[in-house]
């Protein structure tokens, strides 16, 4: 189970916690793995072109403090945290190929900044899980709203570098890529047809032939689709209001195409029914997103 928007501390303290929680509750997950992601990391600079610094908008990822909003991997089986590949140090620039901001043809917010801007706004990383009879990699991410910029699209263009990582990582360019099966999973915060961002770089993601899309659905999205929308709303994991950015797909859980998929859904119940309570009233009390999941048959 990866969670996102799970802060962070040194020592793991508030996950050990909830994970205790949820084994009195029946589910146990015992092995965790959450290294520090980049939302909140100080920087010194003005990363967002606003004239201040020392801001949330000037960390490497938007957070009030270091750790303010990270990844949470919890699992059934250990976790090879040595082994990990953790691609959360990386600089944006460095990603080939890579387009960064401009205003008036210099670089945005300046040179000073994009020299130490690194990629994930909160982490990328990979990691094996010893499932019974073979490895699994866990292919791990949360990418920034493409929203909340000018229009140099600073955010945009930074969630599309984030979301197209995956297929470079794919092919190699990035360094050795772990082999066997592998669930590429996380918060794309990009939806391939509706919505502000850049939504090729989704549609390409979608379409790679070393990944499938189960396309998770629910009910419930299914009966909230937004007025005009394109995609198919059974598939929306978000809940916003309507226009500002309306209901979206932006979470995704993307087995490897050689994986045998057996289910897959969003929990997000119609209204009515007994499970809907769960999401609250009026705000949800869980915020905007939805659990999303797969069955897959090993």
């Amino acid at each position: 189970m990866l969670l996102t928007e799970f802060d962070y501390d040194h020592d793991a303290v508030a996950l050990g916690a909830f994970a205790a929680a949820l084994a009195r509750a029946g589910l146990d997950l015992p092995h965790h793995f959450a290294p520090r992601p980049n939302s909140g990391v100080t920087t010194g600079l003005d990363m967002d072109g606003n004239g201040r610094i020392a801001e949330p908008r000037d960390a490497q990822g938007y957070g009030r403090f270091t750790g303010d909003g990270g990844l949470a991997l919890l699992s059934r089986w250990p976790i090879d945290a040595e082994g990990a590949q953790d691609f959360t140090g990386m600089l944006w620039r460095d990603l080939p190929g890579a387009v960064l901001p401009l205003r008036d043809g210099q670089p945005f917010p300046s040179a000073d900044a994009q020299a130490v801007q690194r990629l994930s706004s909160t982490g990328h990383w990979v990691v094996r899980i010893r499932v019974p009879g073979r490895d699994l990699a866990v292919m791990a991410f949360a990418a920034t709203p493409p929203v909340f910029d000018g229009p140099e699209d600073l955010n945009g263009l930074r969630n599309r570098e984030e979301v197209r990582f995956w297929q470079l990582y794919l092919d190699g360019v990035l360094g050795p890529v772990q082999p066997g099966p592998f669930v590429l999973v996380g918060n794309a915060n990009l939806d391939p047809e509706d919505g502000d961002g850049l939504t090729q770089a989704m549609v390409a993601l979608l379409a790679d032939p070393r990944l499938q899309d189960p396309r998770p659905a629910s009910a419930g999205g299914r009966l909230a689709a937004d007025p005009g929308q394109t995609g198919d709303p059974a598939l929306d994991t978000a809940d916003w209001p309507d226009g500002a950015p309306g209901n979206l797909r932006v979470s995704y859980i993307l087995p490897s195409s050689g994986l045998a998929v057996t289910g897959a859904g969003v929990f997000w119940p119609a209204p009515g029914t007994p499970e809907a309570a769960l999401l609250g009233q009026d705000v949800p009390a869980a915020g905007p997103h939805r659990l999303v999941w797969t069955d897959i048959d090993w």
